[in-house]
């Protein structure tokens, strides 16, 4: 492609010649052909394309808004002879991070080290690395993709606050249901044999009896969670400043997530535009911060009034479960949704950011903040850390 200062040399070399050609006048004839020289040259030293392979490592992938990540890009030079220097671009959230590479020796290997944006919270796709060089007056410029994508999480910033009590002591032998997490000691329920099931769990008197190979299902127990809810449907963030107070919602929801973590049980985070699923492979506290990295405010979020169907997999009644909801202001209704939803926990606490005052709903803690720091003072006077 044409860079800003090709362009400017290719309309001298025009003018000059026109008005060196209609005024007679060799010497503007000859500047005119110095410009288009320079072009011609420029477009010859291109074809001498370096053969470099990029490979980019993000350290750390996930960190907190604010902190420093660092993008480590490897270069080799697999050609035969000496590389000019060249430039990569690395676009982050349609920012654009240019990275000057020196020049390498055949078979050279060089590594460098630059800053990635992460100010803000948010979940960024890093698309293919962009390898281009140029000629030595950078009238042209060539670029190709180099590498693959990569993903940078930031996480939103957290307060230190106390978790929310949990009820119920761990039991390995404890009861299970279906929404329980494979591979523990407990024993669930009888099922098929499948491919890669381990043949020591075979029940020989039940394949017996079916004539059909039955293993043993077991389980982890159910045992203390906490659960927590963020709303990211729009309405509750609509009035002025609702982007900065959903990105205080997110905050808050982040900061009850790491204290409940540190209680050693485990944790889901849910948002209420997420259809349920089970956990993935990921840690629980890794997997909440990297949902709360991405979370976005949606027209089509049904909201709180969905908080039912959103819950129906990890609801474990009478298993000593705590929720905490993090909401905007309050639509009516909200209450009495969120204390039907807590029938099935020990104990639920209903967030409001945004707004100082809120009438309560029975059998719930109710927590009023402008911000997630006033949350945070509000919260550590009702659970001291």
């Amino acid at each position: 492609m044409v860079t800003r200062a090709g362009a400017l040399v290719a309309g001298s070399a025009v003018v000059l010649l026109a008005a060196g050609t209609l005024a007679d006048y060799p010497e503007i004839v000859m500047l005119g052909m110095a410009c288009v020289a320079a072009l011609v040259v420029g477009a010859l030293w291109l074809l001498a394309r370096p053969k470099l392979v990029a490979v980019r490592r993000i350290v750390p992938d996930r960190v907190p808004a604010g902190v420093a990540a660092r993008g480590v890009l490897t270069v080799t030079n697999t050609g035969r002879r000496r590389s000019p220097p060249s430039l990569v671009v690395e676009t982050v959230a349609g920012r654009h991070v240019t990275v000057p590479l020196p020049s390498i020796a055949a078979h050279g290997v060089t590594e460098t080290v630059y800053a990635l944006p992460s100010e803000h919270r948010g979940r960024y796709v890093l698309p293919a690395l962009k390898i281009g060089h140029t000629d030595p007056l950078r009238l042209f410029r060539l670029e190709r993709a180099g590498g693959g994508e990569s993903v940078l999480y930031v996480h939103p910033r957290v307060h230190r606050i106390a978790a929310l009590p949990l009820g119920g002591p761990r039991d390995v032998e404890g009861p299970t249901s279906a929404a329980s997490p494979q591979g523990g000691v407990a024993f669930h329920s009888l099922r098929d044999y499948q491919p890669g099931d381990d043949r020591r769990r075979i029940h020989w008197r039940s394949t017996a009896r079916t004539g059909t190979l039955m293993v043993r299902h077991n389980a982890f127990p159910d045992e203390p969670r906490h659960l927590v809810v963020l709303d990211t449907s729009e309405e509750p963030y609509r009035d002025d400043g609702a982007d900065d107070t959903f990105e205080e919602a997110v905050q808050v929801a982040a900061s009850v997530c790491v204290a409940a973590d540190r209680t050693g049980f485990p944790v889901i985070c849910r948002t209420t535009e997420d259809a349920p699923r089970p956990p993935d492979g990921d840690e629980e506290i890794q997997a909440a911060l990297d949902l709360l990295a991405g979370a976005r405010r949606t027209e089509a979020d049904r909201g709180l009034s969905a908080i039912g169907d959103l819950l129906r997999d990890v609801a474990t009644p009478g298993g000593g479960t705590a929720m905490t909801v993090v909401t905007g202001r309050a639509a009516p209704g909200v209450p009495e949704l969120v204390r039907s939803a807590a029938e099935d926990h020990a104990a639920t606490c209903l967030v409001h950011i945004g707004q100082t005052a809120q009438e309560g709903a029975g059998g719930v803690f109710t927590i009023s903040a402008g911000t997630s720091t006033e949350f945070a003072v509000r919260w550590n006077r009702l659970f001291p850390l």
